[in-house]
């Protein structure tokens, strides 16, 4: 069968309620989770020149930590849910890149039913991205060398916009983004931008950086990258983020929403 866009949402929702329903965690959650998870997919479609639609592949599930729990143990509901979202996708004429992948984070402020779900484009897979070597002698400190409209996501709903090329990121007030959590180390990681990029270091904190899941000394993001400094949860984001040449048949993406809740968070230089 096929569907237009403004009927993803509900055929969303019909697909959950006869494949996932009954193992679904939360009351009525199959039906937060078709509006969150079209809403996500019809906010980020690109088109390429020959008409063909692109939808994101990169999806995560930002839940509370009860929540996600039954996320991470029951291997069903995201692999059911993968296979929900193809069905979809390919009802409304919608291709991927690359096989999507859909990933969890936690967010304590969140209700404990509350379903928040993000998506964006990437074509490299984990593998290529992780602890690949960075020359840190290319680093530019000038305004030319931040990568454009670049912010973290903070709790799965505040947003620091990253406007300087190098922020330190701890539990201590000199950081550039203070993170007020126990589980964060003092000075636990750094971001520099670095050709273009940001470029992800952990500075040897006790808990850990990790990156999609794996723990990283270095890590160059790419847009809907999911952070953990030692469970505590931010993802990488980037409005409208320069052409790639593994996407050079692609326009750019659409840009989010202006309205995106802002943390109130420290900006000031680090003092010496």
């Amino acid at each position: 069968m096929k569907i237009k866009l403004d009927q993803l949402e509900s055929r969303l929702q019909a697909l959950l309620e006869v494949r996932l329903v009954s193992i679904l965690p939360g009351h009525k959650t199959e039906g937060l989770i078709a509006q969150q998870l079209a809403g996500a997919v019809q906010s980020n479609i690109t088109a390429r020149e020959d008409g063909t639609k692109l939808a994101p592949n990169v999806y995560t599930i930002i839940t509370h930590p009860d929540l996600a729990e039954d996320w991470q143990t029951d291997s069903r509901l995201l692999d059911g849910l993968q296979e929900i979202l193809n069905t979809a996708a390919s009802e409304a004429d919608l291709i991927f890149a690359v096989t999507p992948t859909i990933t969890t984070a936690t967010d304590p402020a969140l209700d404990p039913e509350e379903v928040h779900i993000i998506a964006s484009h990437r074509i490299d897979t984990v593998s290529e991205t992780q602890g690949m070597p960075v020359d840190e002698t290319a680093e530019d400190d000038g305004t030319d060398n931040l990568p454009e409209n670049a912010f973290l996501i903070v709790h799965g709903t505040k947003v620091y916009p990253l406007t300087q090329s190098v922020v330190n990121i701890g539990r201590r007030m000199d950081n550039q983004l203070v993170i007020d959590d126990p589980r964060v180390s003092r000075s636990h990681a750094q971001l520099r931008a670095i050709k273009g990029r940001y470029i992800l270091f952990d500075l040897n904190s006790t808990g850990g950086t990790f990156v999609n899941g794996q723990r990283t000394n270095q890590s160059i993001l790419y847009p809907g990258d999911v952070i953990s400094l030692s469970g505590v949860p931010l993802i990488f984001g980037q409005d409208n983020p320069p052409a790639r040449p593994d996407l050079a048949d692609t326009s750019p993406l659409s840009p989010a929403s202006g309205d995106r809740p802002t943390a109130i968070l420290k900006l000031e230089d680090k003092k010496e």
